[in-house]
């Protein structure tokens, strides 16, 4: 149907255009008949104006204006004109005027909407994802899609003056499964044969150094087929970034830049630069993770040296086996019952703890179950150590050091939320955590694997333990943290071909598997390849977070639901024999 073009959008007019001759387009946003008069609120992602039709102004428009209903598409034209003071609206940019309508078509109408097109309503977000499209129109959702344009526009600017290239790097590559499974594509020409959707870029953004390209970025799709959590989509977006001939010290300074750059745009907050900085250790026996929430304190205390003498078995042998002993002050809990005792005890038994060791700061000393087994020494040093008074609670665990650190981290967390911790105000805490390992152990497998992936370097002073000591190396590696959320990860990376098939060996891969899966970056090294390093953004969880949403689902236009589906357009779906035979598949 034939419309006149707008002239101003539902969010633009203001005093300053009383009197003019107007055309708005969009959606009905709600309907209100006063006594014959009839009030539109008119919607589009620009804002919202009110529409009056009148009977005695135009009385066709008006007869015509009756039959508009919710989410109906219209265009009108008419003049603004100021509000009367009784419907004078100052919550709205729009609220100290209205459209008297001269014309109104109907561009189409909609059926009653599955739910009300506004925000904080109580749906199931399942409904929301299947009429998805619909959710879109909602003012919060629509914030945060323009959120996420802006900061990619931050992003790519910031970069663009920092004099890196922006290079798009195959989507349809080679499988190469390393950490979660990767999603396979099969080739139709190739019988038999599967690219893989690329879980990063990463052996691409190396060979680019290679090449020359010495400063690379990408705002990227990655894949990856693993179980997923509430905050993990199967396909993602990173800010991909790789640098030449830098150390440690270059990555972190340009993060820093795009970090202040990013808050100052988006949350007009001045970040202190340089970000402080933490070892994975230090993080771990201060704050139990690796991602330590540093927006309150609540430190843990290693409480070793305090307790290696003790009768107390459980610390004795957790000290004796090179495990930890751990404990948190909870102020001014002394008076917990035993049954708040009790819940916080299953609590960190759910975690795989033992049990949790508790013990009342009175004034005459430590009230515990287990206060007999320390003499009275013992007990005023693990007082003085953790900085308790009369009053206040003390939390014990001990055991194998990362098991037990981080299971004291979550209780952490958990009193943190007892205690009303967190902060009701806007508050960006950053961290870099440094020195993670450079492999982890797993039970099961019985072996080594890469704590970040097989690319990244060493520690130049723990080479020489990769075949001896794996599980003392150091990597090169680090994590930038916000608020408890890991934001960034990278590492500088080995540039040696040496060196990389040395940390193959370490991870358990032959010479002919390593070949056959990274040959041809093995094979790039040998022809010159520049000292290297970089990182990886999650720019989903970024933007939720500065969003201050608690689900990147939030953020993201079109994504799938927690088991990995799309109630929309009902998302994987089968195929029919013909696409699968040209394929060469045939399903069992």
């Amino acid at each position: 149907m034939k419309f006149s073009k707008r002239t101003h959008t539902c969010g633009e007019l203001r005093e300053s255009n009383i009197g003019k001759s107007v055309v708005l387009n969009g959606w009905v946003d709600t309907r209100r008949d006063l006594g014959g008069v009839i009030f539109i609120d008119l919607r589009d992602r620009y804002g919202i104006t009110q529409i009056v039709f009148e009977p005695h102004y135009n009385k066709d428009t008006h007869e015509l204006a009756s039959h508009l209903r919710s989410e109906y598409v219209i265009s009108v034209e008419g003049k603004v004109r100021k509000r009367p003071p009784e419907t004078d609206n100052p919550k709205l940019p729009t609220g100290h005027i209205d459209v008297m309508v001269d014309k109104l078509i109907i561009l189409n109408k909609a059926e009653t909407p599955p739910f009300q097109i506004a925000d904080n309503v109580d749906v199931h977000e399942d409904i929301r994802l299947k009429y998805r499209y619909l959710d879109l129109r909602r003012s919060n959702m629509q914030k945060n899609l323009l959120l996420r344009h802006n900061m990619y526009q931050s992003v790519r600017k910031y970069f663009d003056e920092q004099n890196f290239v922006e290079v798009e790097t195959p989507i349809l590559m080679k499988s190469t499964p390393e950490g979660a499974r990767d999603f396979l594509v099969p080739s139709r020409v190739h019988k038999g044969k599967f690219y893989a959707l690329p879980q990063s870029p990463q052996t691409y953004k190396q060979l680019l150094m290679v090449s020359g390209f010495d400063r690379y970025f990408q705002i990227v799709k990655c894949f990856r087929d693993e179980d997923l959590r509430a905050d993990r989509q199967p396909e993602f977006t990173q800010i991909d970034i790789e640098m030449s001939f830098v150390d440690t010290e270059d990555v972190f300074e340009i993060v820093e830049g795009l970090m202040k750059k990013l808050l100052k745009e988006v949350k007009d907050y001045d970040l202190e630069i340089p970000i402080p900085r933490l070892s994975f250790n230090e993080a771990m026996e201060k704050y139990g993770s690796d991602k330590p929430d540093l927006r309150f304190g609540l430190e843990m205390v290693t409480l070793n040296d305090v307790v290696k003498d003790a009768e107390f078995r459980v610390f004795k042998e957790a000290v004796e086996n090179n495990g930890y002993v751990t404990g948190l002050l909870a102020k001014g809990c002394g008076d917990y019952t035993r049954n708040q005792l009790d819940v916080l005890t299953d609590f960190v038994k759910k975690l795989g703890a033992g049990g949790l060791i508790w013990m009342r700061v009175k004034e005459d000393g430590l009230d515990a179950p287990v206060a007999k087994f320390f003499t009275d020494e013992e007990k005023q040093n693990i007082i003085n150590t953790m900085n308790a008074e009369a009053g206040d609670l003390l939390f014990i665990l001990a055991g194998p050091k990362l098991k037990t650190l981080s299971q004291m981290g979550s209780l952490r967390l958990e009193m943190a939320k007892r205690l009303d911790l967190f902060p009701k105000e806007e508050v960006w805490k950053l961290l870099w955590v440094t020195d993670f390992p450079l492999f982890e152990w797993d039970d099961e497998t019985q072996r080594y694997y890469a704590m970040h992936h097989p690319f990244t370097s060493p520690n130049l002073d723990d080479v020489d333990k990769l075949e001896s000591s794996p599980g003392e190396v150091r990597a090169r590696a680090y994590d930038l943290v916000l608020n408890g959320n890991e934001i960034a990860g990278g590492s500088i990376r080995i540039h040696n071909a040496d060196l990389q098939a040395a940390m193959f060996r370490a991870l358990g891969i032959s010479d002919e598997e390593a070949n056959q899966k990274f040959g041809f970056l093995m094979g790039a090294f040998k022809y010159g390849a520049p000292p290297h390093g970089g990182i990886a953004f999650g720019f989903d969880r970024l933007v939720m977070l500065l969003a201050n949403e608690h689900s990147i689902r939030e953020v993201m236009a079109f994504p799938k639901t927690a088991s990995a589906t799309s109630p929309m357009d009902d998302c994987p779906s089968p195929v029919n024999e013909a696409q699968l035979k040209e394929l060469h598949i045939k399903l069992r």
